[in-house]
C-alpha cells in the first residue's frame, strides 16, 4: 500500500510550482466528502488561498485515497505528505501523551472539551508532535463515540459480554472496551462495513455522522448513546514541510486552520442532529442508557495511570478545567 501511495504522490507532485510561485499543499484523510470534518478542511483550504493571496493552495484527497490513518501519519513523518487529519486515538501510537484524550468520560461536556483543546493544554499537545516529525495545527470536533451493534442493544456494560467490538488501533480504546466487558477487535475503518456484514465483529463504536456516512446503520440496528469517549480529530502538518515554510507561510496556514475550527464545530452540531434523525428513520433503535453504569465500570483505567506521573498530572489538569 505504501509503495502505491508514494508512487501516486510522486505522480501528482507536491512542491512549489516555479511558474506560478504557488506552494501547493497536499492534505489526505480517510473520511467521506459528506463528513463535517471534511467540510471543515474544505473551508480551511479556501481560507488559505484567500489569506495568502493565492500564494498557497491546498488539494484534499479524501476517503482513504492515499492510505489509512496510520499510513498517512507515517507519510507525514517522512515528508511525503504535507498534511493529514487523523483521530487523536491514532496519534497516541506515535506521541504517547495523546492517549489521555481517548480516556472514557474524560470531558464533562462539549464546553469543557473546547476549553481544554483551545487552551494551553491543547496547544501543548499539538507542539508535542514535533518530537515525532509532525506538528499539530488544530483540533476538529469528532463528537462522542457510542456503541452500535447488530443483534442486541447495549443498555449496560453487561450487554457487551461476549461481543466482539471493532475499535481503532489504539491501546486506550482497547483497554476501555475490555474494562466494559467486550472483546476489542482492531479493524481499519475502510474494512469495517464488510466485517460487520460477515460477522467478523458484532458491533463497533463511533459518532453519529460517521455511523451514518459509513452506512453501518444498514447492518447495525441498535445505537446506544453511552457517549463513552470524545476523541477529537487532529489536523497535522509534516514537520519537514513546516520547517521549510517561511514564518509568513506558517502564519497563513495556522490562521486558516484556526478559522476553520468554529465553522467545523457548527457543521458538526448540525450533522450530528441530522444523522441521528436519518438513522432512526432507517429503522435504527436509538438507546439512551444510564451512563453512570459505564463510568463506574471504567474507573479502574484511571487508577492504572497513577504510576505514570506525567500523564496522570495531565489528566488532573484536564479534570481541573471543568471546575
Amino acid at each position: 500500500m505504501r509503495n502505491l501511495t508514494l508512487a501516486l504522490l510522486m505522480m501528482i507532485g507536491f512542491s512549489c510550482t516555479q511558474q506560478t510561485k504557488t506552494k501547493e499543499l497536499k492534505l489526505a484523510h480517510g473520511l467521506d466528502v459528506s463528513h463535517p470534518v471534511h467540510t471543515g478542511m474544505v473551508f480551511m483550504a479556501k481560507r488559505l488561498e484567500e489569506i495568502s493571496g493565492g500564494q498557497m493552495t491546498m488539494k484534499i484527497y479524501p476517503s482513504g485515497q492515499l492510505g489509512n490513518e496510520r499510513e498517512l501519519l507515517e507519510l507525514l513523518q517522512i515528508g511525503s505528505l504535507s498534511l493529514t487529519k487523523v483521530s487523536a486515538a491514532i496519534v497516541e501510537n506515535f506521541a504517547p501523551k495523546f492517549k489521555v484524550l481517548g480516556l472514557p468520560y474524560l470531558f464533562e461536556s462539549s464546553e469543557h472539551m473546547y476549553e481544554v483543546l483551545d487552551g494551553p493544554i491543547g496547544e501543548g499537545l499539538l507542539e508535542e508532535g514535533e518530537k515525532y516529525r509532525f506538528r499539530g495545527l488544530c483540533y476538529y470536533d469528532a463528537g462522542s463515540r457510542s456503541f452500535y451493534t447488530k443483534e442486541r442493544p447495549v443498555e449496560a456494560p453487561a450487554d457487551l459480554d461476549g461481543m466482539k467490538i471493532r475499535v481503532m488501533k489504539s491501546n486506550t480504546a482497547m483497554n476501555m472496551v475490555t474494562a466494559l466487558g467486550g472483546s476489542p477487535t482492531p479493524i481499519s475503518f475502510g474494512e469495517l462495513y464488510t466485517a460487520l456484514q460477515q460477522g467478523v465483529v458484532d458491533g463497533a463504536e463511533n459518532n453519529p455522522p460517521s455511523f451514518y456516512s459509513s452506512r453501518h446503520y444498514e447492518v447495525c440496528k441498535y445505537y446506544s448513546l453511552d457517549e463513552h469517549t470524545s476523541v477529537p480529530d487532529v489536523l497535522l502538518v509534516s514537520l519537514e514541510w513546516w520547517q521549510n515554510m517561511t514564518p509568513q507561510e506558517q502564519g497563513w496556514l495556522k490562521q486558516a486552520a484556526l478559522e476553520s475550527v468554529p465553522f467545523q464545530r457548527a457543521e458538526w452540531a448540525k450533522s450530528e442532529k441530522e444523522s441521528l434523525e436519518k438513522v432512526a428513520a432507517a429503522g435504527v433503535e436509538i438507546i439512551r442508557p444510564d451512563k453512570s453504569k459505564f463510568t463506574e465500570q471504567v474507573s479502574s483505567i484511571y487508577e492504572d495511570y497513577k504510576g505514570q506521573t506525567e500523564l496522570y498530572e495531565l489528566i488532573l489538569k484536564i479534570k481541573e478545567e471543568a471546575k
